[in-house]
Formats: structure tokens, sequence, C-alpha cells
């Protein structure tokens, strides 16, 4: 399954490190990833991800992540064609 994660994560030091690392031992690949600072100095995160498991659990487990501030998931059908960012 294909879909698109959209987080905003902390600018803590190894916070996307912390996030990329979740997203691969959880067996998901990620395709692509546009990343820009707000201007509270947090980090917005669009990412194009694909695995065999539902996009929703990736979401639950990012948010455990104590840097992870919101995450979002939008399924396949929805971001089918279209570029992160």
């Amino acid at each position: 399954m294909q879909f698109r994660l959209e987080l905003q994560i902390s600018a803590a030091e190894g916070a996307i490190v912390r996030v990329l690392g979740m997203i691969e031992r959880r067996g998901f690949t990620a395709h692509a990833i546009h990343a820009e600072r707000n201007g509270d100095g947090s980090w917005q995160l669009q990412m194009l991800v694909d695995g065999q498991r539902p996009g929703h659990t990736l979401a639950l487990q990012l948010g455990k992540i104590y840097d992870c501030l919101a995450v979002a998931v939008t399924p396949q059908a929805e971001v089918a064609g279209v570029p992160v960012a």
C-alpha cells in the first residue's frame, strides 16, 4: 500500500532520524520526503511511503515518538500520481 504521511516534529536533535528509523523498522519504505521549517522552529514533513501494513498503524506508532507533534495519513487512492509537495 502506498500513502502520504504528513508530520510535524519538534526541532530537537535527532528527531528526523528517529522518525525515519521508526518508519523503516516497521517495514515501510520512504519513496519521497519533503521537509520545511515552520516559523516556530518545528519541522513539517511530507512523505510518500509504501508498506504491507495499513498506514494508520504507522501513524499510531509515530504518534508515540516524543518529538512527533502531529501525524496525518492519506490513503493511496487519494495520492495516486500526486508528487510530494
